[in-house]
């Protein structure tokens, strides 16, 4: 088997769309072996940040001379980024590897419970971190927690960066619901660490954590201070105060677990220094001094951050805003909040069968910023060349969007192949009832 072969049946489990529940993450594991007994993890949940909350993790614990590995989802261009060991992504003979080893095994499954592309990559991971004798996993949540097949795990922490609306056809249409399936990662005795502020939400998160006498560290929110936790944090390099929150969330989970993990001032400091997002209020400069941010914002909360992070630090200049979002996303609002700081818009499909329309973007950024000059291109790489003299772009609405930029850019090998197995096809259905 090739590595393009490798990736080539991996793109075709995505016939199995997306499942909720353990079962097949369980038996799975199992037939491997349950590589997860021999690995220590922190398990992170949340509707934003969890990836950024989870470099800095890595980062910390990797500059504490630990071997840590990291898992996290969706890749920007490369599969290979959701499996990595020192952040050295997995060796493409690795991948080719455990997905023949993996294949036998999913012989044993009947026809109508086979198991789906994330929950063999979740036991591709297992078995990799496993081998590779990992002291440490930052092991972030695919989809929700709960049901997750993440959430076969039982970590040293858990930790839940924050609560907003996403994925509503699979979590459910209120925050507390939202919160119950983030919380279903809490596990008996396991300490869990938030960021969480809205109230109703966070009572939810409370409330799980009393049930299974999980110690619970809230962080507080007023005013966005942190006073003691973020004194390590003024070197950090991901720009936006959201940020700062989840420098701080990892910050208390490295003091929680101090005593089974020590890690030193300087290696917090170091590891917050050096720590990398791409994608994530990602700066780049290009040769001729044009300045491109790329920014995966993808769900209302994340385009307000934008816009706050924009304002703040960027003076709120005016600048051109490239904007593709997924049509199961709540567009609309995205447009209405992003729109009005632009001069200047132009709307394009994301590079996914659940794009929205270009055409529907440009009309509703245009309701929301008249003055503004608007239109929709056919394509990114369009966009692309019509913004060679603007100095100032911004690309978001979608971390498929940003990775496909980030291959246009030159920024990283062109894998359009793989950016495609971020996509499933399967139909929301109702959660089995929590409890």
């Amino acid at each position: 088997m090739t590595y393009t072969e490798a990736i080539q049946f991996l793109y075709g489990l995505r016939l199995f769309g997306a499942k909720f529940g353990l079962e097949n993450t369980f038996k799975l594991a199992a037939l491997a072996g349950n590589p997860q007994d021999r690995l220590r993890f922190i398990h992170v949940a949340g509707t934003n940040g969890k990836g950024s909350t989870c470099a800095m993790l890595e980062s910390i614990y990797r500059n504490a001379r630990l071997r840590v590995g990291l898992f996290t989802s969706p890749h920007l261009v490369s599969f290979r980024e959701r499996i990595q060991v020192n952040r050295q992504l997995i060796p493409e003979g690795d991948v080719v590897r455990l997905v023949a080893e993996l294949q036998p095994m999913l012989r044993k499954f009947p026809a109508d419970h086979h198991p789906t592309f994330f929950e063999v990559v979740t036991v591709m991971a297992l078995n990799y971190f496993a081998e590779q004798q990992c002291e440490l996993v930052i092991w972030e949540t695919g989809l929700g927690g709960r049901l997750d097949a993440t959430n076969i795990v039982t970590p040293l922490a858990s930790v839940i960066t924050n609560i907003a609306f996403d994925h509503q056809q699979w979590l459910g249409d209120t925050l507390e619901k939202i919160a119950a399936e983030k919380a279903g990662i809490i596990k008996p005795g396991v300490p869990v660490i938030t960021a969480t502020d809205d109230p109703a939400a966070l009572a939810v998160i409370e409330q799980a954590a009393r049930d299974k006498q999980a110690p619970l560290v809230a962080l507080p929110s007023a005013n966005g201070k942190w006073p003691a936790l973020l004194r390590d944090a003024a070197a950090l390099p991901l720009p936006g105060d959201h940020q700062q929150v989840n420098a701080a969330l990892a910050l208390a989970t490295v003091e929680v677990l101090e005593y089974q993990i020590p890690v030193s001032g300087a290696a917090v400091r170091a590891g917050l220094a050096a720590v990398e997002w791409p994608g994530r209020m990602q700066l780049v400069t290009r040769p001729t001094g044009q300045k491109i941010l790329l920014d995966g914002a993808h769900n209302l909360a994340g385009a307000e951050a934008l816009r706050r992070t924009l304002a703040k630090q960027f003076g709120g200049a005016k600048h051109t805003l490239i904007l593709g979002v997924l049509q199961d996303k709540d567009w609309r609002h995205i447009c209405a909040t992003l729109a009005p700081a632009a001069g200047r818009v132009l709307a394009v499909p994301v590079a996914s069968e659940r794009t929205a329309d270009a055409c529907e973007l440009a009309e509703a950024c245009r309701a929301a910023n008249a003055r503004a000059g608007i239109e929709a291109c056919g394509s990114l790489a369009a966009a692309l060349q019509q913004i060679t003299a603007d100095e100032f772009v911004v690309v978001t609405g979608s971390l498929y969007l940003v990775g496909e930029a980030l291959e246009w850019l030159g920024l990283t090998p062109a894998t359009a192949a793989e950016r495609a197995l971020n996509e499933w096809s399967a139909q929301p259905q109702p959660l089995p009832i929590a409890g």
